[in-house]
């Protein structure tokens, strides 16, 4: 084999690994996530079974006006309405249906609902749009990067 055929099999074959792995940061749903509007930052983990679950892990007002962490208040069950909501899981094990789209709940705090809904990844972005009948709302994410400690 010449020099020039290995080398133009060596850039190929790098092709399609960088092209593997931009196709799996575009698609993947993992990792921590901001909403557009700064007012909440979620972690999305892996559930199982091809399912993704969130957490909230920073609030812009994670204190209420007493100063106190801010509680799940309008949660339709009395019981849970004094959980804090900083490690309150909103999504629990939504299902994947395909690269880049999860369906099931979503759990919205500032109201107490729970609704039907779905989450797409486009590259560093993910919307989540929960429905109750054919009324919709839509929450915008960008993924946060990582900062290397120095």
């Amino acid at each position: 084999m010449t020099k020039w055929r290995m080398a133009g099999l060596g850039l190929a074959a790098a092709l399609v690994l960088v092209t593997g792995e931009t196709l799996a940061a575009e698609t993947d749903a993992l990792g921590k996530w901001r909403a557009t509007n700064g007012k909440i930052t979620v972690n999305v983990e892996n559930c199982g079974q091809s399912r993704i679950c969130a957490t909230i892990v920073d609030l812009s007002k994670p204190l209420d006006s007493a100063g106190k962490p801010r509680l799940d208040r309008k949660n339709p069950n009395a019981e849970l309405r004094s959980r804090p909501l900083m490690g309150l899981r909103i999504i629990d094990g939504m299902r994947q249906v395909d690269d880049r789209k999860w369906k099931g709940d979503v759990y919205y705090y500032q109201d107490g609902g729970t609704y039907s809904a779905t989450a797409t990844v486009k590259g560093d972005a993910l919307q989540v749009k929960g429905c109750w009948g054919p009324f919709c709302k839509k929450l915008n994410f960008r993924r946060m990067k990582d900062v290397a400690a120095n």
